[in-house]
């Protein structure tokens, strides 16, 4: 019997953006990301490719303000999607965890798709949050974006810093360390059946 599609689009709409989310979790991890913010793209695009999610984001914002809108209204409808997609979550692996390192920085990400939302993000190094990266993205985005995916996918991360210097490898190998362990806790594992929980639901 085929598995069903996991698949979910989403729109959202405010005075400070408007945005539109399409996900299949079970795809190859191509994407078409456009949010007006350069970097923000790009780490959404690192996010697909290294989670194997095919990603579709289209994003309008008030980014001649600020980026803050257009990258928090994104996390929240990404989580939204994310979850959506997810179903009933039967069979999934749920828990993943990855270790990635981008020259001298290095990221560990442990994700559990547990119905409780709960992010703890640790490591970064003092004035990270102020750097603006391509001109445009500050490092405290980083967590903003997190905080708002975790909480509206309902996760439990785990997101860990470890070494690092350059601004722009610290964001991207914390993007690419949740994605990979996004990857493993999406995915459909044989040997699971039903939800994997002792409480029948996640």
């Amino acid at each position: 019997m085929t598995a069903a599609p996991r698949t979910a689009s989403l729109e959202r709409s405010t005075s400070e953006s408007q945005i539109s989310v399409s996900v299949d979790l079970d795809g190859s991890g191509s994407s078409q990301i456009e949010t007006g913010v350069p970097f923000f793209d790009h780490m959404l695009t690192a996010f697909a490719r290294h989670s194997l999610t095919d990603l579709t984001v289209n994003a309008v914002g008030d980014v001649h303000i600020d980026v803050h809108h257009t990258v928090e209204d994104t996390g929240i409808l990404l989580g939204q999607t994310i979850l959506e997609a997810l179903g009933d979550k039967a069979g999934i692996s749920r828990y993943g965890d990855a270790l990635v390192p981008l020259d001298e920085a290095l990221a560990q990400a442990v994700v559990d798709i547990s119905g409780r939302p709960y992010l703890v993000h640790l490591g970064e190094p003092a004035g990270f949050e102020f750097h603006l990266i391509g001109g445009h993205f500050t490092g405290s985005m980083v967590r903003h974006f997190f905080e708002a995916l975790t909480l509206n996918a309902r996760l439990t991360v785990h997101l860990e810093l470890r070494a690092g210097r350059d601004p722009h490898h610290i964001a991207e190998a914390e993007f690419k360390a949740f994605a990979r362990a996004f990857r493993e806790a999406k995915s459909l594992d044989p040997l699971v059946s039903g939800v994997p929980s002792t409480k029948g639901a996640l």
